[in-house]
């Protein structure tokens, strides 16, 4: 969301509870989100996990995280439990929709938003506020598969890699998660950012690995 929209957002919200979330953001923190959903159609799809992580200058804040589980929303079926693991008796204690994202405006406010394909989960995320509060995020969004494929770009123009998370974990030499759950790939994601804007990067793999996987 551009400044120009914040501001008509801000001026149609002027009586709403969420009114002070479209405010600029001049802090030095982000927050790392991810989404478990039951489709890859962000049009359709609806959530069944939401996790996210604070990141303040170079550091990932582990102590600041929130990882939610939503109640079993109709469209959960078998495929979409092959992908994140998450069945019906997994979730039946899991928050209402609505309660889940007054939780997760809470605790990311104005921050900037960092993720891996943050733009799809920010869809999804954008058409549940849309119907419960009737606005979508104000959030900024940083996109690390974008930070990393410009540094690739760089230095060898034109070549084609695995931009996969676990790829690109691999060749930062970050941490690699056993299993992906929402908060595994949020804080996966987190530390790819904090490595690409902080840290070093990496000599390039002397093989390519092939064409773009996501």
């Amino acid at each position: 969301m551009n400044a120009l929209q914040r501001l008509w957002w801000r001026y149609k919200l002027k009586d709403h509870p969420h009114h002070s979330l479209f405010s600029s953001y001049s802090g030095d923190e982000l927050v790392s989100i991810d989404c478990e959903t039951t489709s890859l159609d962000p049009n359709h799809a609806e959530l069944v996990s939401i996790a996210a992580i604070k990141i303040k200058n170079n550091r990932v804040l582990t102590s600041q995280t929130i990882h939610l589980k939503l109640a079993p929303p109709q469209s959960l079926n078998s495929d979409s439990i092959k992908v994140h693991q998450l069945r019906h008796h997994d979730l039946t204690s899991g928050l209402s929709e609505k309660e889940a994202l007054n939780q997760l405006i809470h605790f990311i406010g104005c921050r900037p938003i960092v993720g891996y394909h943050i733009h799809y989960d920010k869809k999804i995320l954008d058409r549940a506020c849309l119907r419960h509060f009737n606005h979508p995020l104000s959030n900024s969004l940083v996109e690390v598969c974008h930070l990393y494929h410009h540094k690739l770009e760089r230095l060898l123009p034109n070549a084609y890699y695995d931009l996969s998370i676990d790829a690109i974990s691999r060749h930062l030499d970050l941490p690699q998660a056993k299993r992906h759950d929402a908060l595994e790939d949020a804080i996966a994601a987190a530390l790819i950012y904090v490595r690409l804007t902080h840290g070093d990067f990496p000599d390039l793999p002397t093989i390519r690995l092939g064409h773009n996987k996501h």
